[in-house]
């Protein structure tokens, strides 16, 4: 399988900075981006979104409780159950990679977003090392996973 290029990594952060600013008006600092080895550990609560087509793979965003309990506090929703944690989470993964579908090609099949809690990003891999881009926002870590490439 090939490899994403550059630029198409560079939307996954673009996208990241740009969902943080318009929903909360403070812009994440991106703190690293690396090839991932080994089992990935993110944080308390997981969106995933896989992608099939022209790429297949999958796309993780991990955000620990209280910064997905901040959001929603932000966008004036009252009811922090657990279930509305992981929707929240879960339509954060669901946004990036609309946003991804839209740059990579309109031919790329994205699924509904399935939500996990727990710190272990686990799955079948499309990538041996996928890339990992890690955040800080609003004194928050965060983490997308970009476990992408290009269909045989």
């Amino acid at each position: 399988m090939v490899s994403l290029k550059e630029s198409d990594l560079r939307l996954f952060i673009d996208s990241v900075r740009r969902y943080f600013e318009v929903t909360s008006r403070v812009a994440p600092e991106i703190t690293s981006a690396f090839l991932g080895v080994g089992e990935v550990q993110g944080h308390e609560f997981n969106g995933i979104v896989t992608f099939s087509g022209p790429m297949n793979g999958q796309v993780t965003v991990s955000l620990p409780m209280r910064a997905v309990r901040e959001l929603l506090l932000i966008q004036h929703e009252t009811k922090l159950t657990e279930a509305n944690l992981l929707d929240a989470v879960g339509e954060i993964a669901n946004t990036l990679a609309g946003n991804a579908r839209r740059n990579l090609g309109t031919d790329l099949d994205i699924s509904v977003p399935t939500t996990v809690r727990g710190a272990h990003v686990a799955g079948q891999r499309a990538r041996q090392h996928p890339y990992v881009i890690t955040f800080r926002w609003n004194t928050y870590p965060g983490m997308v996973c970009v476990d992408l490439a290009q269909a045989a």
